[in-house]
């Protein structure tokens, strides 16, 4: 039957380009489908956000051809430095210390700001021709038919497809109308994120200090600028959300510490409401499920975009050997073969991040005293420490194709 393109995506963040660009690399025709205007994603001046990519994250977007736009405004992770402790009594005697140089491959990973990321996916969509991008439209119905999807947008249009996409966040529309449940349970927890200049140089170095509210996870940016995503209870986050500059800064630095100088903020704060939720299903009829829509972690590892590409990864290379070997992409047993691959790892990272956030975010001593221990014993294992940089860096486990930097 006739149909207005092979793949319908809806969501139009940075997994839903990124799949788009990986479909489209491979032949299919994709229509991506946008909520917001695209001027809203035209954004030009720092706001603080950034992202934490792997290694292997970094090998997708250069194999979809992104990257090069992205490189020169990147910053490589070349440490990470993993400590626990109490504000302003600085860290204990126990440290984890990653370092890349026990890489072959390179850095494990880059911070990249979400103004570059997004503008390089939204240039290399525009530019493709063979994806059609509609902004500023949500779709509100979707039926699946034997052969096909169609779903209709608020203003009345309607698109057929082999196979819809649901790539639109953990309240995903795309999920709740093909009746896929979700479970997880609230942190209690929120993010207070920002980005702030300092007089020192952070040498390419991360750090994720443990506290008894949560964890505070300092990330390096290009310059004399970091990233801080740090989490505190919901109460707490709010009550230091809504203080001045000045007062925000007085409770940041006894956590923050002085070790990269004197700081002050730069940019914009936001805050995000922390939680486990995972989509009881990757899959239904004609429909897949990625990034968001399929799972959201806790931020304790800023794995939650790293998760998102492999999805990306590993549905475009499922869906495009599929149709070379003459499969129809919507068959039921073909989607099964993406839900098998990212199903379990999922669950496995959003089990693991849960529970080092239960291990970390208390102030009991003999778990204290443990999980210091711990640490320390791992850092003390040259086999068992580059284990933990390979994970990291995302090359672990049954890696997609694009995220081995190798085309499908």
């Amino acid at each position: 039957m006739e149909r207005d393109s092979d793949i319908i995506i809806v969501g139009g963040g940075l997994n839903g380009p990124a799949l788009a660009l990986a479909l489209a690399d491979g032949g299919f025709s994709v229509t991506l489908i946008d909520a917001l205007p695209a001027r809203s994603r035209d954004q030009e001046g720092f706001d603080g956000r950034g992202y934490a990519l792997a290694l292997a994250s970094q090998h997708l977007l250069a194999a979809i051809g992104v990257w090069p736009q992205v490189a020169e405004n990147s910053q490589p992770i070349n440490e990470v430095k993993i400590t626990d402790g109490r504000a302003g009594e600085g860290p204990s005697g126990w440290m984890l210390h990653f370092d890349s140089r026990e890489l072959a491959e390179g850095p494990m990973g880059y911070m990249v700001e979400d103004r570059y990321l997004s503008r390089a996916l939204q240039g290399a969509v525009k530019k493709h021709p063979l994806i059609m991008q509609i902004n500023g439209e949500t779709v509100v119905e979707q039926q699946a038919g034997p052969a096909s999807v169609t779903v209709t947008t608020a203003s009345g249009k309607t698109l057929t497809g082999s196979i819809l996409i649901g790539s639109d966040g953990r309240a995903s529309g795309t999920a709740k109308r093909a009746g896929i449940r979700r479970v997880g349970h609230d942190y209690g927890q929120t993010a207070l994120v920002c980005a702030i200049e300092h007089e020192l140089p952070h040498h390419g170095i991360a750090h994720q200090f443990f506290m008894p509210p949560g964890p505070l996870a300092i990330l390096p940016l290009p310059g004399n600028r970091s990233s801080i995503v740090w989490s505190e209870t919901t109460e707490e986050a709010a009550r230091i959300n809504a203080l001045p500059e000045g007062e925000y800064l007085d409770i940041l630095r006894p956590r923050f510490g002085s070790f990269l100088g004197q700081i002050r903020l730069a940019g914009t704060r936001f805050t995000y409401p922390l939680s486990l939720t995972l989509a009881e299903h990757f899959t239904a009829p004609r429909l897949a499920l990625i990034g968001d829509a399929a799972h959201g972690v806790h931020p304790i590892a800023g794995q939650g975009l790293n998760l998102g590409l492999r999805d990306v990864g590993a549905l475009a290379e499922v869906l495009i050997l599929a149709r070379r070997r003459g499969e129809d992409i919507g068959a039921p047993d073909v989607l099964e073969r993406y839900q098998r691959w990212r199903q379990f790892d999922t669950a496995v990272m959003a089990l693991a991040t849960d529970a080092f956030n239960r291990l970390f975010s208390n102030d009991n001593s003999l778990l204290r005293l443990g999980r210091d221990m711990g640490l320390g014993v791992v850092n003390a294992l040259p086999s068992l420490r580059k284990r933990f940089i390979r994970e990291a860096a995302g090359l672990s486990g049954d890696v997609p194709k694009l995220l081995q930097g190798r085309q499908i």
